[in-house]
């Protein structure tokens, strides 16, 4: 099969040939996945948490709790990260993403410490259509952006020097804008004000960068961009363009959020809904591809450590106590059994 290395653009088409043929220029069509309305996101200014006094700071903590018990999902403003470093992140991720199909996927461009290199594109094993995803993305461990300071260490990050500073840069306020919704949730839970419970098992060495690209994809409308999933990680933040496609279940419908390129989104992840004992919800998202435009994102991932024990001191609790190191496992048994994620249900305690 004739990839086109010396292309920009993956080899959808190629590699999904089959799933085409049985499809067509159809649209995909799921009665369970009509999206019904375009939502704005809960919005919460987050400027009260530095400069408000006390009730504005207490009005702010609340609307967090509050957006992550009814949604899962909302946007923040004034949340610290200087518009220039976000106008940056942007501009390089289009370069490296504008780099050759080749260079990507082969000479592992942007490589940092992983075994098969940063760069991923589609759905390695699709057995369904629903399963196709239309994108590509380097995935970016922050330990990997800190091996890049030891100059015994190769890595080809270094090639680029405008990318590295300007995303070590993002990686060090984005994860302590997230350390610091993830205490004000876990403080919610009835732990200390000041608890570095979420700072002990929260660490660079399992949290990461995700930079996102959905190229355009203007024969098979309908098609995801990336497939209806929940994160497996405690909260995510994520800065996206104007362009849309994102969508979540609110109340058992799907719907389409309105873009707003001047907030960042903030969602709760699996392992934050185990550790609240349910309080706060893990939501189904995907994304959309466009017919005629590319969309561009930047998601960073909070993780604990892979050993660090996910148990809720709520009771009665819902879940078994478990680890992410165990989650990534069953998520994995499960997707070569059933041919995707079942998620927390594998840990829910039977009554």
């Amino acid at each position: 099969m004739d990839f086109k290395l010396d292309a920009v653009e993956p080899p959808f088409e190629e590699v999904y040939e089959n799933f085409f043929l049985q499809y067509g220029t159809t649209p995909l069509r799921n009665t369970n996945a009509t999206v019904l309305e375009i939502k704005d996101l809960p919005l919460v200014d987050l400027g009260p948490l530095v400069g408000g006094d006390e009730e504005d700071r207490e009005r702010c903590k609340r609307e967090i709790v509050e957006a992550s018990k009814e949604w899962g999902f909302f946007q923040v403003i004034n949340h610290g990260i200087p518009n220039t470093i976000l106008e940056d992140m942007n501009k390089e991720q289009v370069k490296a993403f504008r780099e050759p199909f080749k260079k990507k996927v082969n000479d592992n461009y942007l490589d940092i410490a992983l075994p098969k290199g940063s760069y991923r594109w589609g759905t390695p094993s699709p057995t369904r259509l629903e399963q196709l995803s239309w994108s590509e993305a380097f995935q970016i461990p922050l330990t990997g952006l800190a091996n890049c300071d030891n100059s015994d260490i190769d890595c080809n990050f270094k090639r680029d020097n405008n990318l590295t500073p300007i995303v070590k840069q993002f990686a060090t306020t984005v994860s302590e804008l997230a350390l610091k919704l993830a205490n004000i949730l876990d403080e919610n839970l009835g732990h200390n004000e000041g608890s570095s419970t979420i700072r002990e098992i929260c660490l660079p060495s399992t949290s990461y960068l995700r930079m996102n690209r959905y190229p355009p994809c203007p024969k098979y409308f309908g098609l995801t961009g990336l497939v209806s999933h929940t994160d497996s990680d405690f909260l995510t933040i994520l800065y996206q363009d104007q362009v849309g496609g994102l969508q979540l279940v609110k109340d058992g419908k799907w719907i389409e959020v309105k873009p707003n390129p001047n907030t960042l989104i903030v969602n709760i992840g699996d392992l934050f809904q185990a550790w609240s004992n349910g309080v706060y919800r893990s939501v189904e998202h995907r994304v959309v591809a466009n017919k005629e435009v590319e969309r561009l994102s930047i998601a960073f991932f909070l993780n604990p450590t892979y050993d660090a024990i996910i148990e809720s001191s709520k009771k009665p609790q819902i879940y078994k106590k478990l680890t992410l190191g165990e989650y990534k496992h069953q998520i994995q048994q499960d997707t070569l059994t059933t041919g995707g994620k079942v998620g927390l249900s594998r840990f829910l305690l039977t009554s």
